[in-house]
């Protein structure tokens, strides 16, 4: 035993069994989880007895389905619950199933899946909740269970739950569809079996659960999170295919399509976020804003008591010095003909110009806030870059500097078409509809924002100015300690696009002043 825990505890068998649980399960770990999946792998190598070596080439082989399952279970955590995440299952009951049924009334049948459904709440959750909101029996509803877990598939299949799996379970539904026997609740028989449970590997495309256009709603909560991006876009991909048009998708409340998929419309209903299948008809572009550029250093001085000053966030950044405004309104300066072929503002020649090319002389434009010949380039691409979301989204954070403000949201709404879930775009349109006096719509965009990209900064510093302007402490320390923290290590292209014409420093200055006037810093 001791030469197994010595082989397994070296570089090459860990980067090995990394690679491997990568490929076979989908799952990644990064560096600084080496140790942790050292450990793991020594302890299945002394739990099935096998030389490291030939454990691998075992998992290598695409052998060994119980192993993968005991695998999954070791390095994910399989918490779970009676209706775990309510809002997700109270938009289910109010809004999907009527939708569901206004679909399906014809066939009068309904397909549920719950992928990674590890012990089983999940899946009855959806049983018991289906049947409360259809209330006819005669319906044909089919829910399946799917993990890779066997041992966990088995305690599901029994149906017997602690009491603590059911410590969101109101007292009327247990009484319904539990009988409690010794410290255990036990699923009455009828809504047991009422749902299969199917033992798969969700990295493997196995027709017997992607049936195409099959699914009408699709549960697969806290599990791309876990996914490498290639395998989370591969397992997306699937589901949208076994969705029907208009089908439903919900994940776990920190993961989002975004960068996966654009498969599928937001939707924002009960407090959660979930996704709806789009319809053959719909456009689906699937382009995301990658563009990358130098962090300025711009005038930032007054920003602080711009801030303090105006009534909202878009008025403070139009404020500040009205630097933006005057820059807008300056004349077309020349530029030098050597600069990436633009002279006196306009592409080389007049004629068509490269997009990726004069898109990153916009980005060195906005860092020396020369933002009139920043518009007038992109305004000057040619007809096709229309419905380039990098483009889209340049004219929108350019409009909104100049304070164009109803030209931005057009420009939003247009980018929006093309990639519904742009986390820019939402936060230039919140600015959009603060500017025009709807803070509730302001507030919502935020939000998507920040639910859409989680490491993205900016629209948690306006959801924390709103709440101390309403007098909400509490939410507003949380929304700029957040932004705080963000900021610190946000992407500088991010900074020069969306801080408002502000640098870094000037952004955490001001999150540290207002964190200083709620009472979140001393």
């Amino acid at each position: 035993m001791t030469g197994i825990v010595g082989a397994a505890s070296t570089g090459e068998p860990i980067a090995r069994f990394r690679t491997t649980i990568a490929t076979r399960l989908g799952l990644q770990f990064d560096d600084g989880r080496v140790g942790f999946l050292g450990e793991v792998l020594w302890r299945r190598v002394r739990a099935t007895g096998k030389e490291v070596d030939v454990y691998l080439s075992h998992l290598d082989l695409a052998m060994g389905r119980d192993e993968l399952g005991a695998l999954a279970q070791e390095l994910t955590v399989p918490e779970t619950y009676f209706f775990r995440n309510v809002e997700q299952y109270r938009a289910l009951a109010d809004v999907v199933i009527p939708d569901c049924v206004a679909a399906r009334g014809p066939e009068r049948r309904l397909r549920i899946v719950s992928f990674g459904c590890a012990s089983g709440e999940e899946p009855y959750s959806l049983a018991i909740l289906t049947r409360d909101a259809l209330g006819d029996p005669t319906w044909d509803v089919s829910i399946l269970g799917v993990d890779v877990n066997a041992a966990m598939l088995e305690k599901a299949r029994r149906g017997r739950f602690s009491a603590w799996a059911l410590r969101e379970t109101s007292d009327d539904a247990k009484r319904r569809w539990f009988r409690v026997d010794g410290r255990d609740f036990v699923l009455h028989d009828s809504l047991r079996e009422s749902v299969r449970f199917e033992q798969h590997n969700l990295v493997d495309d196995a027709p017997a659960i992607w049936p195409a256009a099959s699914y009408d709603v699709v549960f697969c909560r806290n599990v791309v999170m876990y996914f490498v991006p290639d395998q989370a876009r591969r397992l997306i991909g699937r589901i949208a295919r076994a969705l029907r048009p208009g089908g439903y998708l919900f994940l776990g409340h920190a993961e989002t399509l975004r960068g996966l998929s654009q498969d599928f419309h937001l939707r924002h209903t009960h407090n959660t976020f979930y996704y709806q299948r789009r319809t053959a008809e719909e456009d689906v572009a699937a382009s995301a804003f990658a563009a990358r550029a130098s962090d300025g250093v711009l005038p930032d001085a007054s920003l602080a008591a711009a801030a303090a000053e105006a009534p909202t966030w878009v008025e403070a950044i139009q404020r500040a010095s009205e630097r933006v405004a005057a820059l807008t309104a300056r004349a077309l300066r020349p530029t030098s003909p050597s600069t990436n072929g633009v002279a006196g503002g306009t592409p080389h020649g007049g004629g068509p110009v490269s997009s990726g090319r004069d898109l990153g002389l916009v980005l060195e434009l906005m860092r020396t806030e020369r933002f009139a010949e920043a518009l007038a380039i992109v305004d000057s691409l040619p007809p096709e870059s229309a419905r380039d979301p990098d483009v889209l989204l340049l004219r929108a954070v350019l409009l909104t500097h100049a304070g164009q403000l109803p030209r931005a949201e057009e420009a939003c709404r247009h980018l929006l078409d093309v990639d519904e879930l742009s986390a820019g775009a939402h936060y230039l349109l919140a600015l959009c509809r603060e500017g025009a006096g709807d803070r509730a719509a302001a507030s919502y965009h935020d939000q998507v924002a920040a639910y859409l990209d989680p490491a993205f900064a900016m629209p948690r510093l306006p959801l924390g100015l709103l709440a101390r302007r309403a007098g909400e402490r509490g939410a507003a320390c949380r929304e700029l300690g957040e932004a705080l923290r963000l900021l610190q290590g946000e992407d500088a292209s991010r900074v020069l696009l969306f801080g408002g014409g502000f640098g870094r420093e000037a952004l955490v200055a001001l999150c540290r002043s207002e964190l200083r006037r709620c009472g979140g810093l001393p």
